[in-house]
């Protein structure tokens, strides 16, 4: 799986990538839907406070996933397997918004999460192994990823009020852990 030219003209988006990016677009409504709510029934502060942390968790998981296609486009059985994997996290994320909004409950989008994070973290191995050019900021971006999962999950053995918490002190780690820049 060797890296993708970075001076590669007219390139577009594959049908897998945008089916990838729908399904997020389904998340998205589900937070923008349950913020609609939040905000109807007078609790702006909280339901502001959850958009942003569950906006925050769509576009991060995007957002790696296009740093991952960007540096890799193999498009064979493998890959297509583990972006379809992906696309599950996505739904199950999305499904868990209502209850993150209605009751706070992080589970479902955690699970989701997860689920995405994990078949990133495959893709970046698969990389490392196969471009030995790139192996090392291929594995940093594993190790970051799952990294960063650990903390995902670490945050649901907390009580519930330490959670918002902990949460916001993952966030300086991201950049940092989670990948900042696109891999080259």
């Amino acid at each position: 799986m060797p890296g993708r030219d970075p001076g590669e003209p007219h390139r577009t988006a594959t049908s897998l990538e945008l089916l990838f990016d729908l399904c997020f677009v389904i998340a998205v409504a589900q937070a923008s839907a349950s913020l609609s709510t939040a905000v109807t029934g007078g609790h702006y502060v909280i339901g502001s406070l959850r958009f942003a942390l569950v906006f925050f968790t769509i576009w991060w998981a995007w957002m790696n996933f296009t740093w991952f296609a960007s540096a890799y486009d193999p498009d064979d059985v493998p890959y297509r397997l583990t972006v379809l994997v992906q696309i599950t996290g996505s739904l199950i994320l999305a499904a868990g918004v209502p209850r993150a909004f209605e009751e706070g409950d992080l589970r479902v989008i955690t699970l989701g999460y997860a689920v995405l994070r994990t078949a990133l973290a495959v893709l970046w191995l698969r990389a490392a192994r196969s471009d030995p050019g790139r192996r090392r900021t291929a594995l940093r971006f594993a190790a970051g990823v799952t990294s960063c999962q650990v903390g995902w999950v670490g945050v649901l053995v907390l009580p519930a009020p330490a959670q918002l918490p902990a949460i916001i002190g993952l966030l300086p780690s991201y950049p940092s852990r989670c990948g900042r820049s696109r891999p080259g």
